[in-house]
Parts: C-alpha cells; structure tokens; sequence
C-alpha cells in the first residue's frame, strides 16, 4: 500500500499506540480524585504538560491539551470574540482557512459579529498589506493559518505577527494543524497570542491535540464544569491521550531534525515526475511546505482517478477530508481565481516523513498510467 494522503491523516507511531494502552490500563483514575491513585495520574498529566511546553519552548501554563485542531480553532476563535466583545466585534480571516475556522466565523456573524475575509494570491498567500489595511478599532482578533491544508502555502506569520505587537489590544490565532512538525514557528517571536495544534496530523491519534494560549489571554471558555486545563476546558482529562500526544510530538520534533530535508528531496523528485506527466497541472507554489503537492487534472473527474489508483493501492485525496465531501470544486483554488476547470479536478499529494523513494516513483508511474487509459476510454 501507498498511502499519501498524509495532510487527511497520519499513521500512528507505533510507540504511541503502546504509550496510549499503557497510561489507560495503568492510570485510569481521575486525576480530579485526592487519593494516591488519582494523585499518580494527576502527575502524570502536568509532566506531560511539561513536556509539551519544552518541546513547543512555551510555558506549561500556556498548554490547554484538547481534541484536536477543529475544537482548538472553535475555543480561540468564539472564545477570543465573546469574552472581548465588548471592546469590538470585527474578527479578520482569509477566503482559504479549514471549515473549522471558517464556520466558527460563520457562527459568530449570527451573533452580531462582523468578520473580513482576506483575498489571497493566485499562490494562495495572505497580503501583508491587505491585512494591514483590514484593521480597524474595533477589530479583537486575527486568525490565519500557518500553512493552507490543499495547497501546502506557508503563510506570512512572522510578518503578520509583528503588524498585530502594533495593536496591543489584538489578538493573533494561528491554525498550526498542518505546520506542526514540518515548519519552524517560534510563538513569542511571531507574535502569537494562540496556537492550535492536532495530534493525528503528527502521526498521533484521533481525538487529540493541544492549544497554546499565551499567559494573560483571557478566553471565555465554551465548556463549564469542573474547571479542568485553567477552567478553559471542563470535563475529565484524556489521560492516555494526552500522553500519547506528547509522545508524538516528541518523535515528531525528532523526525523533522534528522528528516526534513529528505522530504524536501521527495517533493522536489514528486513535482519533476508530475511536470512529466502532460495531464497534470501543480497548483501548490514551488516554496510551499514540502509534504503537500496539489494537483489538477482538466478534464478527468477527480474521484474517478482516486478510485482507479485506489485500485492499485494508491491513496491520495480530492481537497482537505474535512470539505472534499460536501462540494464539487475546491473553494481554496477558487479563491486563488484559477479556471474552473482546475479547481473541479484538484487532488492532493501529501507525504510523511515514512514516505519513501520507491513510493513516489511508483505513484508519478502509475497516476501517468491511470490517466492515460481513462483518456483512451474517455477518447
């Protein structure tokens, strides 16, 4: 099997499986409980917000673990705008942020709020300029992904974080689901007041995550309860997936020192074999991150060719899982203003740090193969 579709989802280490049966079969107390076994779990969970923090090089208290990247972006996104909409209720995004963020800004706009979408590029990049022109008195919060889920574009963050330390009563938001492991970003330094973060995009499980919230960033929390995770997230811990998390950042940070630049060489060796191919067009720009290509190819049905090379045992996708159901052209290419006849046969190539070789040779082979019999029948 050839699995890229990576950006979807990742397999899970296998060390991380074992960590998750381990902390369940051993720490199933409640680390709310004051007896010894629910004090041994409670350790271990500030030990894993500890390590999180020094990997992450933020403060343990800035961790608020979760479960995942679309309840991390509802938290910072309606949690920024209600606690602080008294001082303004304009929030700014962009046309190609995940459905997580876009429908949470849909939501707040039901209740009074006024939210800007930001144009991009043909490249799919936010304009520095245009946000700057976006900010107004009553604006509370920007929120803008570190890197796009379909066209792997790495956003200006640096940059945009140092036009928000202009406006000191501004919030900065970063979805930083698809940078995690594969982009440096350095919180302090660009200006990020929250981070949201997933574990099953890190080749953790499904169901969690984490959310930075830098110290004195006031949230109203949408869960209310027993106070868990600074009172920003009711509810009992997810022991064993907080510490199956944290195993996979670690092994993450690990992979990305000693394996970026072999996945950098991948994508450069992908995009030679996909220039190849005269069916293809890539759409992501040559300086995107380096474990996403996407693709279209005018003229075939999308799901057609990812039926084929399923066939094969081959597994690339259509747009972001979280929208490639639910439309029959891709809103972020559109965005982009590309033909439509490009953004109704895009597909995405996402790879791994497992990714090898062999793999992307046999996939440029057989996606040339699988096109040109389904041209011949189409003929």
């Amino acid at each position: 099997m050839i699995y890229l579709d990576n950006s979807a989802t990742t397999k899970p280490y296998p060390e991380v499986v074992d960590t998750f049966q381990k902390v369940a079969e051993q720490y199933y107390a409640n680390p709310s409980s004051i007896h010894r076994f629910g004090s041994e779990a409670e350790r271990l969970l500030l030990q894993s917000k500890k390590q999180a923090a020094q990997l992450l090089k933020i403060a343990a208290e800035e961790v608020i673990f979760t479960s995942g990247g679309t309840e991390g972006n509802n938290i910072a996104i309606k949690g920024i705008a209600l606690e602080h909409q008294n001082r303004g209720k304009h929030i700014i995004t962009s046309q190609i942020e995940h459905p997580s963020v876009l429908e949470a800004c849909a939501s707040l706009e039901k209740l009074g709020f006024e939210i800007t979408y930001l144009p991009v590029t043909e490249a799919g990049e936010v304009r520095l300029e245009d946000v700057k022109e976006s900010i107004r008195q009553d604006t509370i919060l920007i929120t803008i992904m570190s890197v796009n889920n379909e066209l792997g574009t790495i956003q200006p963050i640096y940059e945009i974080g140092q036009v928000v330390k202009q406006h000191p009563k501004l919030f900065f938001h970063v979805d930083h689901v698809q940078g995690l492991g594969k982009l440096e970003l350095d919180f302090y330094e660009c200006g990020i007041d929250l981070c949201t973060m997933s574990g099953h995009k890190i080749h953790g499980l499904n169901g969690t995550g984490a959310l930075f919230i830098k110290k004195g960033t006031r949230l109203f929390p949408l869960h209310h309860g027993g106070g868990q995770e600074g009172a920003y997230r009711a509810g009992t811990e997810n022991l064993p997936g907080i510490v199956s998390f944290v195993k996979a950042l670690r092994l993450i940070m690990e992979q990305k020192q000693t394996e970026l630049s072999n996945l950098k060489n991948l994508n450069r060796r992908l995009r030679e074999k996909l220039e190849q191919n005269r069916f293809v067009i890539i759409n992501s720009p040559k300086d995107a991150a380096p474990h996403i290509v996407n693709i279209s190819v005018p003229g075939f049905k999308p799901e057609v060719v990812i039926h084929a090379l399923g066939e094969k045992n081959i597994f690339i996708s259509t747009m972001s899982a979280c929208s490639s159901k639910r439309a029959d052209q891709s809103a972020v290419l559109a965005a982009c203003r590309l033909r439509e006849d490009r953004t109704t046969s895009a597909l995405r190539v996402s790879l791994s740090y497992h990714t090898t070789q062999k793999e992307i040779e046999i996939f440029g082979s057989e996606l040339a193969n699988v096109l040109t019999e389904l041209n011949k029948v189409m003929g």
